[in-house]
């Protein structure tokens, strides 16, 4: 009797260990289900919500759905957002269903990436407002030499654009914490490189394009061509 006992024993602890782990296998399944169901209606709200302010009217005009467009995506900048409110309920619970089954670890790796979401959602939004800002400057910018009878207006709006463009990468970058003093640093050697070039241009052979370059847009006898 006390050996059939003994050959009882690991099943009986397996039927213990059992018991215990069913009812956290349910409530993570209840916690993944109710998670999805929230992440959906939530994806639903911020999409419609969004629309309902033109924000996609902002994104068209800043030029961020033509490039996602033309990069091959079939999503617009509003259903990206809205797919990152998704995946972030997604991931919360997740989080909720591991912790409950007690796999500590993966919880940990699953939390770093959810601290990583809303900063990615701002970034998102800095670019998308802040490329409407530099396209609005660039048309502005380009407007103004055209009233004034200065040419390559669209060169100066063109490069007015991509520099706020420039800028609004570099803000972005940062506040995903991504690359850091490396990518700023790399920035202001690329533009000191370009400063130098132009420099050096004017200085060994470029006078007198740049003189007949500023004849044009500021002629000396005060009447632009």
């Amino acid at each position: 009797m006390d050996n059939f006992d003994i050959l009882l024993e690991p099943l009986r602890a397996f039927l213990a260990e059992l018991a215990i782990f069913l009812p956290r296998l349910g409530l993570a399944m209840l916690a993944v289900i109710a998670g999805w169901v929230i992440a959906k209606l939530a994806r639903f709200a911020l999409v419609r919500g969004m629309r309902a302010f033109n924000f996609n009217v902002l994104t068209e005009r800043a030029g961020i759905d033509a490039f996602l467009e033309q990069g091959g995506i079939q999503l617009d900048t509003v259903e990206i957002f809205g797919w990152i409110l998704y995946w972030a309920i997604i991931l919360v619970a997740l989080i909720v269903a591991f912790n409950t089954m007690g796999l500590v670890y993966v919880t940990d790796l699953l939390t770093r990436v959810v601290w990583f979401v809303p900063r990615l959602f701002v970034a998102l939004l800095i670019l998308v407002l802040g490329a409407y800002f530099g396209r609005f400057m660039g048309n502005a910018v380009t407007g103004y030499c055209r009233a004034g009878g200065i040419q390559d207006a669209e060169l100066l709006g063109g490069l007015v654009h991509y520099a706020v463009l420039v800028f609004i990468v570099l803000i972005a970058l940062d506040q995903m914490q991504i690359g850091g003093d490396i990518i700023r640093l790399s920035f202001l050697i690329i533009l000191a490189g370009v400063v130098f070039a132009l420099a050096l241009a004017f200085g060994l052979g470029g006078q007198r394009w740049a003189a007949e370059l500023l004849e044009r847009w500021w002629p000396r006898g005060g009447k632009r061509q």
